[in-house]
């Protein structure tokens, strides 16, 4: 057996190797598992592309190019745990691993390199996700929109929000052709006193915060004595504008970090309760790339372990913990939509668990 030469301090031979051992597995199973996802999604969609004529460099830059940061991203915990267990398995089974400790490296300094590369694959995912992805989201969900399913809607029905402090905007019917919406009524407040209530039979948009009315009927109430003024049309300031009607949870992945923090705290400020959507997108952003740090953990833990059953059992138990793992991620998530769980409580939850997963698994990892 060969000697193998470890320094205490730096990033030295041994370092080196497993860091690119990692970051190469990484990326080598990212590029072939994404590979078969595209070839499936492919031959899925191929007719919807036949069908309205979509061109080939939009397939290609506006939907492909965006498809796979997408998942790559989304899949990072499972590329990570894939990664980690396949080659150190390999180290193990070769006893490259017992080798390295019986030198008298620690097993928590065996850790380290380990621990720098997921630092890489979060600080990647992390960027990626909070400011490239999205911008490729709106593309790749534009050309769906066009090429494939009708995603936008062209309506939106019984609004209300306060727009601003005190201030109720109610708005039966919104057209997206016209920019005009349908039996509209403001309604301002001084604590939970009604201060005055307009209502007009429709309200176009005109500029940014700029909207008319159509037929307008004010009333204003001063104690027990009410001033009441009409007129055939009116602008007015409302701060808001059309799109905000058509913002759903389907729109979340679309914002990136800077836009999806202001829009809750605008959001959280008018009273929305229904935000849980976006709050879940906004944690996940902070979440997923620490997940990289709990899997590697998991996966060094798990496969140092020299077995009989080799790299095989290994996988087969890595496996089953990534599906855990994405399993419990979206049950907890489908509590906070429900209501049932606070939205930081539900995205947080699953890294909570395996960390503790993690740390037994350390402890009890041969040293």
């Amino acid at each position: 057996m060969k000697k193998i030469s470890y320094h205490t301090f730096g990033l030295k031979r041994i370092d080196s190797y497993i860091i690119k051992k990692f970051l190469g597995t990484y990326f080598f199973s990212i590029v072939l598992i994404l590979s078969i996802s595209i070839v499936f999604d492919l031959t899925e969609k191929l007719d919807n592309f036949v069908e309205h004529n979509a061109p080939l460099k939009a397939i290609i830059f506006d939907y492909y190019l965006n498809f796979i940061p997408f998942y790559m991203n989304m899949f990072s915990p499972l590329f990570t745990f894939i990664a980690v267990i396949f080659f150190t398995s390999k180290m193990a089974t070769n006893t490259e691993i017992i080798a390295i400790l019986s030198s008298g490296v620690s097993f928590r300094r065996l850790m380290v390199p380990y621990m720098i590369s997921a630092a890489v694959i979060a600080s990647i995912s992390f960027t990626v996700g909070g400011f490239i992805i999205p911008h490729g989201n709106k593309k790749m969900l534009t050309f769906e929109d066009k090429y494939v399913r009708k995603i936008k809607q062209d309506n939106a029905r019984n609004l209300q929000m306060e727009v601003e402090k005190g201030v109720i905007m109610y708005i039966e019917r919104f057209e997206v052709s016209n920019n005009t919406g349908y039996r509209f009524s403001l309604e301002k407040f001084n604590g939970k006193t009604l201060a005055s209530r307009l209502t007009a039979e429709s309200i176009t948009w005109d500029s940014i915060n700029r909207w008319k009315m159509s037929n307008y009927l004010q009333r204003d109430f001063n104690g027990m004595r009410e001033k009441i003024t009409k007129g055939v049309s009116k602008d007015t300031t409302i701060m808001v504008q059309p799109e905000e009607f058509f913002i759903t949870a389907a729109e979340a992945p679309q914002m990136n970090d800077i836009q999806l923090g202001s829009y809750l705290k605008k959001q959280r400020n008018r009273g929305v309760g229904n935000i849980q959507g976006f709050e879940d997108e906004y944690y996940k952003r902070f979440s997923m790339p620490l997940a990289a740090f709990i899997m590697t953990l998991i996966g060094v833990s798990l496969s140092s372990r020299k077995v009989r059953g080799g790299m095989g059992l290994h996988l087969g138990i890595g496996l089953a913990l990534s599906a855990l793992y994405i399993l419990f991620s979206t049950m907890s998530t489908s509590f906070s939509v429900s209501g049932s769980m606070s939205a930081f409580t539900a995205v947080w939850l699953p890294n909570v668990v395996f960390l503790v997963i993690g740390i037994y698994l350390y402890n009890t990892a041969p040293k």
